[in-house]
């Protein structure tokens, strides 16, 4: 089978399609024919080597690349259950010290790692769930808002961030979403109650301005750091997404980060708010998998507005 994996890090130049020996699942395992794999920031920073530089990952000749999955299951491990053969399933990859990712025609995936897919959602658009709905998802669980609380979402028109605006109004929370002023009124949409510009000269203020005393807990998707933890009343709460990004917590601040997790029973619930429509799933665009370079290519420029998918 054909796989993209990188051999060498370094820019989207060194993503490569290679010929494979199909994964046997074992124990506890599923083998997943992948009908979509998203493209994420992360992989990026995987093929840059990034990840191996901070030790997270340990050395190896071929590294995979890919998180998420949209497919068909098509050979299961012994000791699995609530699984078939031909059932659509979506699920998360989350280890780094495997040689494959979702960029291949198969992946095997523990089944803890998977749901089904959300009924009648294209694998295109379900293939963007796991990651960057997880994400959103163990963050808010982080920031352990009670209903009635206000949150900063930043880089909210994004992937996680999206996600974070639905996910918290859902769960009763006054958002403030920080995107691009073309992103206001989809956002408002999505359940936002108000909107602060990107690129404000003083993100804090404006936040301040619309919620005196600051937000009670801010969920950082745009990386900002100390900028947005300004946003942050005394004694709030603080998650990042990304390693390093994480601000000391000052005033009191209790600063986390979320490392994500696969968790098959989280993404059925995000699944089933996608099946019944009450969850927007965006897609940028899709690519063969024999295009994976111009696929990352188009993630470094940015600008996107929904997630790339790469299409076996």
């Amino acid at each position: 089978m054909r796989a993209v994996v990188v051999r060498r890090f370094g820019g989207p130049e060194v993503l490569e399609l290679v010929e494979v020996p199909e994964p046997e699942p074992g124990p506890g395992q599923l083998r997943v024919r992948v009908a979509a794999a998203g493209v994420n920031p992360v992989d990026a920073v995987t093929r840059a080597g990034v990840l191996a530089q901070a030790g997270l990952m340990a050395p190896r000749e071929t590294v995979g690349i890919g998180w998420d999955v949209a497919g068909t299951v098509e050979r299961i491990g012994p000791g699995v259950n609530g699984f078939a053969v031909g059932d659509a399933v979506i699920g998360l990859r989350d280890r780094l010290d495997v040689p494959l990712g979702g960029y291949a025609d198969a992946l095997v995936l523990d089944a803890a790692a998977l749901a089904p897919a959300p009924e009648g959602v294209p694998a295109v658009e379900a293939a963007t769930l796991p990651l960057n709905g997880l994400t959103a998802v163990q963050a808010l669980d982080l920031l352990d808002l009670p209903a009635g609380a206000t949150l900063l979402v930043t880089g909210a028109a994004g992937a996680v961030g999206g996600f974070a605006v639905q996910l918290a109004a859902r769960r009763g929370l006054r958002v403030v979403a920080l995107a691009d002023r073309r992103d206001a009124a989809q956002l408002r949409a999505l359940g936002a109650e108000w909107h602060v510009p990107r690129g404000a000269a003083d993100p804090a203020a404006e936040v301040r301005a619309l919620v005196p005393g600051g937000v009670d807990g801010a969920l950082d998707a745009a990386l900002l750091g100390v900028a947005a933890l300004g946003a942050v009343r005394n004694r709030g709460s603080f998650v990042a997404v990304s390693a390093g990004a994480a601000p000391l917590g000052l005033r009191g601040i209790r600063v986390a980060h979320v490392w994500v997790a696969a968790d098959g029973a989280a993404l059925a619930g995000l699944a089933a708010l996608a099946a019944r429509r009450e969850l927007a799933l965006r897609v940028a665009d899709t690519l063969p998998l024999e295009r994976a370079e111009e696929a990352h290519r188009r993630l470094a420029r940015g600008g996107l507005r929904g997630r790339l998918v790469l299409v076996p």
